[in-house]
């Protein structure tokens, strides 16, 4: 007998993303209480930070030919539910070290989310025969948007960081119950290459200009949701709420964007696209890094998630439209530096910030930027 409900082969690709991204979300507008309470510096919590981005290197490296063995719906049925409950026995560490320990399995199984979803998008968007890539990380997008909300409202009320994300782990197994129990995944797209993929995600010299595109877009997207509403606390003593909805504003822009950049990519092309976006994101890290008043900082913000939206998913597109080798591997390669520096980057950021203010942390992502805009041709100069 069938439970949830019956949604589309994209629609659940959609779902996926935005379950996922709540499920991990929640922790982020409360990582400032994760901080009094632990009563420690901002390089400290950093350092525990770093936990996660040591499970997902693990991950990205090893699982996806495991997770080609154990079957996709198992493995995302099981692994989403398991990002929440993980994320909520991280926040009972009384330390940044076993705050760290604790975070490697929430990375480990951050990684192999990040290989399915991406992965699955990509199939889904070859059998329908249009793009989806950028609207599926909408709505990771707007997942996130939805945790921001709750976590401000949550915050607000005085919930501890322990209690809330305990609460979160039952409303991420009901959402997969419901809209993703019919799950089945879609076929592979055809493959040129039939030499069978290494353990180890290498990335080839294509990928690596690839992971170069990505960084200011990843550092910068985590380093809004790490440390937004901490910024916004220290920088202009705002409420847990106002704290709160900073990155729900990085969020909600950053879907709004996503949900269009589709039709806008098919329109122009990848690397114009992205140059536009770019120079979006430089504006917001300029306004967010000198910003006088808090308001003004959430419009930085709200630019920023507008800059990051679709720089990511179109370089995963273009990873798994290659043909040296299996899309998955490429994928795999891609995700594992890039996503790496979306995990990593921002608990280092925190030294910065430690040592040289908040602001100063924000606007080392301008030369990256300048980086990115050299090499944004590699995204694809074609009307696609």
């Amino acid at each position: 007998m069938r439970s949830g409900l019956h949604l589309s082969r994209s629609h659940q690709v959609f779902a996926s993303f935005a379950i996922y991204s709540f499920a991990m979300g929640n922790i982020f507008p409360r990582l400032g209480d994760v901080q009094t309470q632990m009563g420690v510096t901002t390089g400290a919590l950093g350092l525990g930070l770093i936990g996660a981005p040591a499970g997902t290197l693990i991950a990205l490296t090893f699982a996806s030919p495991i997770l080609e063995r154990v079957g996709y719906r198992l493995a995302l049925l099981t692994a989403i539910p398991l990002v929440a409950l993980f994320y909520a026995v991280a926040v009972q560490a009384p330390d940044p070290l076993t705050f760290f320990a604790l975070l490697v399995p929430v990375g480990i199984v951050v990684g192999c989310v990040e290989i399915m979803v991406n992965i699955e998008a990509d199939r889904v968007e070859h059998l329908v025969g249009y793009r989806i890539m950028n609207r599926s990380h909408a709505f990771w997008s707007i997942g996130f948007f939805s945790a921001g909300l709750v976590g401000a409202y949550v915050a607000s009320m005085g919930i501890s960081p322990q209690v809330h994300l305990a609460l979160n782990v039952p409303v991420v197994v009901v959402a997969i119950a419901v809209c993703l129990w019919g799950y089945h995944p879609a076929p592979p797209r055809p493959a040129t290459s039939t030499a069978k993929p290494p353990i180890f995600a290498t990335p080839t010299r294509a990928i690596l200009v690839l992971v170069v595109v990505t960084l200011p877009a990843m550092i910068l997207e985590g380093a809004s949701m790490d440390w937004s509403a901490i910024y916004m606390r220290d920088v202009f003593g705002a409420s847990p709420f106002l704290a709160g909805i900073a990155v729900a504003c990085f969020a909600a822009s950053q879907a709004l964007m996503r949900f269009f950049a589709d039709g806008v990519v098919d329109r122009f092309s990848p690397a114009s696209v992205a140059r536009v976006l770019l120079v979006v994101l430089m504006v917001g890290c300029v306004v967010v890094a000198v910003s006088p008043w808090p308001y003004l900082s959430l419009a930085g913000f709200a630019a920023m998630g507008m800059g990051t939206s679709a720089i990511f998913p179109l370089a995963m597109s273009a990873a798994a439209q290659r043909t040296d080798r299996p899309a998955a591997l490429n994928i795999a390669a891609l995700a594992q530096f890039s996503f790496m520096m979306f995990l990593l980057g921002p608990p280092l950021l925190g030294y910065v910030a430690q040592t040289l203010g908040i602001r100063t942390a924000f606007g080392i992502g301008l030369p990256l930027i300048l980086a990115s805009l050299i090499l944004v041709k590699s995204l694809g100069s074609g009307r696609q």
